[in-house]
């Protein structure tokens, strides 16, 4: 009845997974995994359910989803799908909701203030990589799971700004002084709301987007 209950309410810090070891090889991400419905419900535990209370005191439109073993090591464990947070975002999919609370944050309280001082103007959109992806750290055939594998990390590629204009971290991070600030304003914020963030300064993996989620303490480049 908890978890019944908190759902109505609903209408790369430490080491980048790039830098963390494991001997254990994982499947390729080539490798289709079919999704199986665990028997746990999900956001059954008391910070779970703050978390789906904190989404909408925040007024972030959501909906829950059920916890999911996708097979490979790969889960969608106390996830949301992110409907409104304010701002039109791509590619939006399974989500934690810690990583859910903390991008819907940035968004309204970083992205939306950096863009009217930077630019004179609000964004409209923010563009993405997406969120979920079974797959290993840079994609490769072995090696430690990506936190995308488990709905735990956002790519973030850039923004549309009122009047058109596309602020891209391919080309805008080194780019006009405005978009450079602007960007790196956002750098910055994220690396007070997420684990591990990393930019185009990272790696070349990086060259076109910022890699933000919740693992970790404090993980920024």
């Amino acid at each position: 009845m908890a978890m019944i209950a908190a759902l109505s309410l609903s209408a790369c810090f430490g080491s980048p997974d790039v830098m963390k070891r494991s001997d254990t090889q994982r499947p390729s991400a080539d490798t289709p995994k079919r999704p199986q419905m665990t028997s746990a419900p999900s956001f059954n535990s008391p910070e779970a359910r703050q978390c789906a209370v904190d989404l909408k005191q925040a007024g972030v439109k959501f909906t829950p989803l059920p916890n999911q073993d996708h097979g490979g090591g790969c889960s969608s464990i106390d996830a949301v799908k992110l409907l409104d947070i304010g701002t039109p975002t791509t590619n939006l999919g399974a989500m934690t909701c810690p990583l859910a609370r903390n991008f819907a944050a940035w968004a309204q309280y970083a992205v939306k203030p950096a863009a009217r001082k930077y630019f004179g103007q609000e964004v409209v959109k923010i563009e993405t990589f997406g969120t979920y992806s079974c797959r290993n750290i840079y994609g490769g055939r072995s090696g430690r799971l990506s936190q995308h594998a488990y709905s735990n990390a956002v790519d973030v590629s850039g923004f549309v700004l009122a009047d058109g204009r596309r602020i891209m971290l391919d080309g805008g991070w080194t780019g006009d002084k405005p978009s450079q600030d602007f960007l790196r304003a956002l750098h910055k914020s994220a690396c007070r709301r997420f684990g591990t963030v990393l930019s185009p300064d990272y790696n070349a993996a990086h060259y076109n987007h910022f890699h933000m989620d919740m693992s970790g303490a404090g993980y920024c480049r």
